[in-house]
């Protein structure tokens, strides 16, 4: 029997492990290599195991809102302005141009303060002429008034003259009358020779000088009655012409006035107390009312607005008009301050509608206006009734509500709550909730902000699952 073909070589088997230890570092390698490829792709095969079989979920952040976005959820809202009572553009009542200007944007000014002066030279000048008119018919007035007493006095003197003329004819009648006898007696002697045709001679002389006498003295009488009616009618003009002076030197005062009026166009001065809040020209630019000056011509210096007047104006959608009524308080919220209320009270409804809007602007009177309220500043309104006592809504000493979207609510054994998302897994968290509106309900307990949640969670989710984020 042959046994060599059963015969080991001992010295080929020594050589053998040579070969077979790198075979085994390799397959340790590769089994490494693989585990580590696996270890590598185990996190994207995960996701990717995640993306197939976990819900898809989107989430919001849950964050106290400011008091005017609860006001608009806890009551009747409306969008608006902060409006001025008292405004006023200022402007002077002539075309002029403007030499002086006091005021810029934020000076606050006092009633009937200077504001800005228009060049006057030429009113300066015919107020200076309706002065000296005014004076020179004053004069005149003096002098018709020296010369009515002087036609007074003429007039007393030609009085006394006629009644010396008066005198005199009476003096002269009596010694006519003594003549007459005289010569009667003259003529009588004679007769009986007693006189001498001498005596006779001087009794009729005596008697013509006496009838002179009375000619005379009627003469004087009728010449001092004419110059009296004379000195009288001299009287009547003089008080006719004082009459005139009179009225004329109202003329000049009226001139005088007018001018003066005229002048005082060319100020322009604050008609109230208040703060500018717009400078609409410069020295140099013409300005004139209702801009007739020219088509560079401004129509107006300045804005001063009356701040102590400022009030709301809302634009309040028709339908929600029921639910305003004068006198109902109201929650100013600035648009540049959101987290303060102004209170107020609504003051005014508009007795008409803006038909393109559909609205019907409200005005609110604010309780306590402060140094934040500029003319123009966007807020909103919310309105609310006296009677109301709602224990839904949220303190408004307390810190700033949760406001929550409608569809991140869902129902779970009888209780309303929401999914919050805590890395990958949600919780169910009951809520107790406030008043809702567009879409949107206060949380009043079971937030406390900073968490996500669930917008609207699939129907089969519960609490506990892993979810995924929509990208």
């Amino acid at each position: 029997m042959d046994l060599e073909p059963l015969r080991i070589d001992r010295s080929r088997a020594r050589r053998r492990p040579e070969g077979g230890g790198f075979g085994r570092v390799v397959g340790i390698a590769l089994l490494v290599a693989s585990a580590g490829l696996l270890w590598v792709l185990r996190a994207p095969a995960l996701r990717m195991l995640d993306r197939i079989r976990l819900p898809v979920v989107r989430t919001v952040k849950v964050t106290r809102s400011d008091p005017a976005a609860a006001g608009a959820v806890s009551g009747l809202a409306a969008n608006g302005y902060v409006v001025a009572a008292r405004r006023a553009a200022l402007s002077a009542d002539t075309p002029g141009r403007i030499v002086e200007l006091h005021v810029t944007e934020g000076s606050v000014v006092e009633k009937g303060q200077l504001v800005a002066r228009l060049l006057d030279e030429e009113y300066v000048a015919a107020l200076e002429q309706r002065k000296a008119d005014l004076e020179q018919a004053k004069a005149i007035l003096e002098r018709t008034r020296a010369s009515l007493a002087s036609a007074q006095i003429e007039v007393e003197r030609n009085l006394e003259q006629g009644r010396a003329a008066q005198a005199q004819v009476v003096s002269a009648e009596a010694d006519r009358t003594l003549a007459e006898r005289e010569l009667t007696r003259a003529h009588e002697l004679r007769l009986k020779e007693i006189n001498t045709p001498g005596d006779l001679d001087r009794a009729i002389a005596a008697h013509k000088r006496a009838e002179a006498g009375v000619v005379q003295a009627q003469a004087l009488e009728s010449a001092g009655r004419r110059a009296t009616a004379g000195a009288e009618a001299g009287v009547k003009v003089a008080e006719a012409e004082l009459s005139v002076g009179a009225a004329r030197i109202r003329v000049a005062a009226a001139a005088r006035d007018q001018a003066a009026a005229t002048l005082r166009k060319t100020e322009v001065r604050a008609p109230f107390s208040g703060i500018v809040v717009l400078k609409d020209a410069e020295v140099g630019e013409v300005v004139s009312p209702n801009s007739v000056g020219g088509a560079n011509a401004r129509g107006s210096v300045a804005t001063l607005v009356d701040f102590a007047s400022l009030e709301i104006q809302a634009d309040l959608p028709e339908a929600s008009l029921a639910g305003v009524r004068v006198g109902a308080p109201a929650q100013v919220f600035l648009d540049a301050y959101p987290g303060q209320a102004y209170p107020g009270k609504v003051s005014r409804i508009w007795p008409t509608a803006n038909r393109s809007k559909a609205t019907i602007e409200v005005r609110v009177k604010l309780d306590k206006p402060d140094d934040r309220l500029r003319p123009e500043m966007g807020v909103r309104v919310v309105f609310s009734d006296a009677s109301e006592a709602d224990s839904k809504r949220p303190a408004k000493d307390g810190p700033p509500p949760i406001l929550l979207p409608e569809e991140a609510l869902v129902t779970q054994e009888g209780s309303e709550g929401t999914f919050v998302l805590e890395r990958d897994v949600v919780s169910f968290v009951d809520l107790r909730l406030g008043e809702r509106r567009g879409g949107q309900v206060i949380v009043l307990e079971g937030l406390k902000g900073g968490e996500l949640v669930v917008i609207g969670p699939p129907l089969t989710l519960s609490s506990g699952d892993r979810v995924r984020l929509e990208e």
